[in-house]
């Protein structure tokens, strides 16, 4: 059978109604543990020799049907569902590495990834060093032979910098070196990095996945070998499993993914086509040329930009926006304003923070899903009256 578009997998992939009594609706099995059969059927199913639930830490039907859905969304073998990204990324990453084994890392993360990274590199001398992943060459340079990992987000957060995936990956390959990618920014229906060869692609569902800002959840997808290893070590051992609750509330906002998503890029082209032609704005960073063009559909609804000043400077601009929403996260339908050297990334030391090109001018701007015209109009005002 023909693989289905985009659009219908986000709204069908990984149910049959014929498994939950002919519900229309992915049922929610609000359950801790499930009844066996008898004490034997007990046995098997915790050797692994029979099918079906044991206890929701290990696995539930409602968590199940998301756990499909993102692995055939992403053209991956399997996924796994935590209670937050950095659930996923740690049980990710604890599970490629080792002490003293070596991360590969885009130049720019994410402040509590970051904070993950310093705490292994602490307490299990594994080292982690930044690089730009522009050449081939200059990756090569920089593997050692106790890389175990690759770790990039492309967009980067805050700044936008984009990483070429399939460079990164061909390179990766020739070391059997995984590469995780932080897919966040721009989900599934803009980016594809399993199709330009990464290995493992982790999400903070939070945000554009769930869209309604009110759900904490990660997501990762890849082989299934692989996973099948997380599920049975990091995940279920450390713990960080999604409730089915929360599983039922991000199964029910992923039908709308492809909608959102194009909306959100609509809006903030337009607002970034304003903010480059303001005045009181020095620099406006959105996905744009060859890398761009080469793997991502649109641009997404993150644009981060500059101001000519300080903390406080940037602060009285963002104490101006009557509309616009002052807080962290991203990819709700409410446009949210941040400012990350004192908010997202503040866990990074300063010196890290600017080579980063996080500079307390910067200011991380996820437009919404409102009329453009208003999220403008009350960015603009800001910008005049501050």
């Amino acid at each position: 059978m023909k693989k289905k578009h985009f659009e219908t997998m986000a709204i069908h992939e990984g149910y049959d109604a014929k498994e939950m009594l002919g519900s229309l609706s992915t049922p929610l099995f609000q359950t801790s543990t499930f009844e066996f059969q008898s004490a034997e059927h007990g046995e098997q199913s915790f050797k692994g020799e029979a099918d079906g639930f044991i206890y929701s830490r290990l696995g539930n039907p409602t968590v199940q049907v998301l756990e499909r859905r993102m692995a055939e969304l992403e053209g991956a073998e399997k996924g796994l569902a935590f209670s937050s990204g950095m659930g996923a990324i740690s049980a990710v990453l604890i599970s490629l590495t080792k002490a003293n084994d070596h991360i590969l890392c885009s130049t720019g993360l994410y402040g509590c990834t970051f904070g993950l990274l310093m705490m292994m590199k602490e307490k299990y001398n594994i080292g982690v060093d930044f690089l730009d992943f522009r050449t081939k060459e200059a990756i090569r340079q920089q593997i050692k032979p106790e890389t175990t990992c690759i770790y990039i987000e492309t967009p980067i957060n805050p700044t936008m910098q984009l990483i070429d995936l399939q460079l990164v990956s061909e390179v990766a390959k020739e070391y059997d070196i995984p590469v995780v990618i932080d897919n966040t920014f721009s989900t599934p229906y803009l980016q594809r990095p399993i199709e330009l060869g990464c290995d493992v692609v982790v999400h903070s569902a939070t945000k554009y996945l769930n869209g309604h800002g009110d759900v904490i959840a990660g997501v990762a997808v890849g082989k299934k070998a692989f996973l099948d290893e997380v599920a049975a070590t990091t995940q279920k051992d450390i713990g960080a499993i999604l409730a089915p609750f929360d599983a039922w509330l991000l199964l029910r906002g992923l039908k709308t993914l492809p909608i959102r998503m194009d909306r959100h890029s609509d809006n903030a082209e337009k607002v970034v086509e304003r903010l480059e032609n303001h005045p009181r704005v020095s620099h406006v960073y959105y996905p744009q040329g060859n890398i761009y063009e080469k793997q991502m559909k649109r641009g997404g609804g993150v644009i981060a930009f500059e101001l000519e000043g300080d903390t406080k400077f940037v602060q009285r601009f963002l104490n101006q926006l009557t509309f616009v929403k002052v807080a962290v996260s991203l990819g709700d339908a409410e446009t949210l304003i941040e400012h990350p050297a004192t908010m997202t990334h503040a866990v990074i030391p300063e010196e890290e923070r600017l080579k980063m090109g996080i500079k307390d001018s910067l200011i991380r701007l996820s437009v919404g899903l409102e009329n453009w015209e208003d999220i403008w109009e009350d960015l603009e005002q800001a910008l005049t009256t501050f």
